[in-house]
């Protein structure tokens, strides 16, 4: 029931979305189903933390604590990005958006979202495929939503090279299954299947569709050089779904990369996948914040700071021992409340500059006070200072690094990191001091904008001051799961 619940509850919102015309009404609906969502997601967690595994409709549908800890990193990133939402769409000017598109923009957000909590609760790979395309098709509307030339590009952009990577998936999907058939002897693309007879496997075949699925699942995560897509969409979607672009969606394919992770581990007796992700994951970081030091628009700037951060987890991943998993998965949740602050602050901004070059863009602590705090709160929570969560995430993998003796790697990160600093520090420390253009007026907040902020931050704060109990137990089995245990 729960997981019914989980998937129905976003459906249900579309569809309110088009044909209620109350937005009063429409924007309480919405954020109930979405509280229930999150109230539902730990319903489940605790569930899964007492007991097995969750599994409906003849394993169609199936939970663990891998994938609960998606749907929480989903339904919690997603509830927020949708109360930005109602703000951000009132202070949008007359003629700009008419009532049907506003109404459209929130069908889609739904059905994004749906197509996300699909993707972690289903046992079946093809269907997963077939959940992860659907993200692709729902955010592409998202991502050219303004309908201008440089959005329907990024929308265009974004749509070709996330269908190309989610076409090499397939075939690497496709070669699993056969390699399933041929050398176990089952008929079958259930993930818990599959995973019981991995040592049965082809161990060529198995690393040949393995390397197909991480390009392709890598391209929609965002992994260097698969990457290109990313900051066009990033910098033109509208500011919530920018939020959920890096925020959730690069984690959820990262999610597919895991269960395939899991089989290949199972089957061969090196760290093949593992391995992969460790270099993956290095070298997009060390890309990624070259490329930060060269930007000019900010949300572009956000973008390479995500792809930066998807190295980060892909790194702590392909450590692969427990102490270094653990970390990765604490740095997704993370780096998704950092990046929503941060993308929701630069929405702000945009919308009150009427710009994204930052050489525009001067003195938002005097204009706008609270949204100006809240740059620097995310700034420093990003970059990785104390005492904010991502400190004790990047931490986490880098003491774990360190342990196996990673000392190039981990150098190359903590240089990076250094980089990372060095670039965010001279973007954002320009746009939130100086004196602000005589043409723009201070202004504030709106209240949903503010709790939203806050709420944020509270988070990047408790949490880095220690986990729950109950946290730490999901990270721990999820950990398990990963590591084959």
């Amino acid at each position: 029931m729960l997981l019914v619940c989980l998937i129905a509850f976003p459906f249900l919102a579309a569809c309110f979305s088009l044909v209620l015309r109350n937005k009063r009404l429409l924007a309480l609906i919405n954020v109930f189903l979405y509280a229930a969502m999150l109230a539902l997601g730990m319903g489940l967690a605790y569930t899964i933390c007492v007991k097995q595994p969750v599994v409906v409709f003849e394993r169609l549908l199936r939970a663990d604590a891998l994938s609960v800890f998606f749907v929480l990193l989903i339904t919690w990133v997603s509830l927020w990005a949708l109360v930005y939402s109602k703000g951000y769409l009132e202070h949008t000017e007359e003629g700009e958006l008419s009532a049907r598109k506003k109404s459209l923009y929130y069908f889609f957000f739904h059905i994004f979202v749906f197509s996300m909590l699909v993707a972690t609760l289903v046992d079946n790979l093809g269907h997963l495929w077939v959940a992860i395309e659907m993200t692709t098709l729902a955010s592409t509307f998202l991502v050219g939503f303004y309908n201008n030339k440089t959005s329907v590009e990024a929308a265009w952009k974004y749509l070709i090279i996330c269908s190309v990577g989610i076409t090499i998936a397939l075939l690497g999907t496709v070669l699993l299954y056969y390699n399933v058939v041929l050398h176990a002897g089952i008929r079958s693309l259930n993930w818990s299947d599959i995973v019981s007879v991995a040592a049965q496997l082809d161990h060529r075949l198995l690393v040949v569709a393995f390397l197909f699925v991480f390009v392709g699942y890598g391209t929609k995560a965002g992994l260097v050089p698969m990457h290109t897509w990313l900051p066009d969409a990033h910098s033109q979607a509208m500011t919530p779904i920018s939020a959920l672009l890096s925020g959730v969606l690069l984690k959820t394919s990262i999610y597919a990369i895991l269960r395939f992770v899991i089989i290949v581990d199972k089957s061969l007796e090196v760290n093949f996948a593992f391995t992969v992700m460790l270099y993956a994951g290095i070298f997009s970081i060390a890309v990624a914040s070259l490329f930060m030091l060269a930007q000019k628009d900010i949300k572009r700037l956000l973008a390479y700071s995500s792809i930066e951060n998807v190295g980060i987890i892909v790194f702590g991943f392909g450590i692969g021992t427990p102490l270094a998993i653990l970390g990765a998965l604490f740095h997704c949740f993370n780096h998704a409340c950092a990046k929503s602050l941060l993308f929701f602050s630069a929405g702000n901004i945009v919308k009150k500059y009427k710009t994204h070059n930052m050489n525009l863009i001067q003195g938002v602590l005097e204009v706008m006070p609270f949204t100006g705090v809240v740059v620097l709160i995310g700034m420093f929570a990003i970059i990785g200072m104390p005492p904010f969560a991502i400190f004790a995430s990047k931490i986490t993998i880098l003491v774990a690094a360190l342990a196996q003796k990673y000392f190039l790697l981990t150098a190359l990160f903590l240089l990076s990191m250094a980089i990372v600093f060095a670039g965010l520090l001279l973007h954002l420390g320009r746009v939130v001091f100086g004196n602000k253009p005589k043409t723009i007026e201070p202004s504030q907040d709106a209240l949903s904008v503010k709790i939203v902020f806050i709420i944020l931050s509270l988070y990047l704060v408790l949490f880095g001051l220690g986990l729950l109990p109950q946290a730490q137990v999901l990270l721990n089995k999820a950990t398990d799961i990963i590591r084959g245990v």
